[in-house]
């Protein structure tokens, strides 16, 4: 068993330190305090991490719509100058 990199003997060594710190009837509530952060700290990273995913995608749509709006106006000059000038084909 291997959780962030500390093995069971670690994890045990924690626990009896933590044991002696806060005593018996303490320790539950630590430990409850310490899920809660934890728990936060994972929804404010997957929150994070959503967001980042949003604004990428939004960037990209938008890049992708310049381009496609640029192709357009160059497209769209080539077929006026041949339209508006055609002595010069000549």
């Amino acid at each position: 068993m291997n959780i962030f990199g500390i093995g069971l003997p670690e994890m045990v060594l924690i626990f009896v330190i933590a044991l002696l710190i806060f005593g018996p009837k303490k320790l539950p509530e630590v430990g409850r305090s310490l899920g809660k952060a934890i728990r936060g700290f994972q929804d404010a990273s997957k929150e994070f991490e959503t967001e980042f995913k949003r604004e990428v995608d939004e960037l990209e749509e938008s890049v992708k719509m310049k381009a496609e709006l640029e192709e357009s106006k160059s497209g769209s000059n080539k077929s006026e100058a041949t339209t508006s000038n055609p002595s010069s084909s000549s």
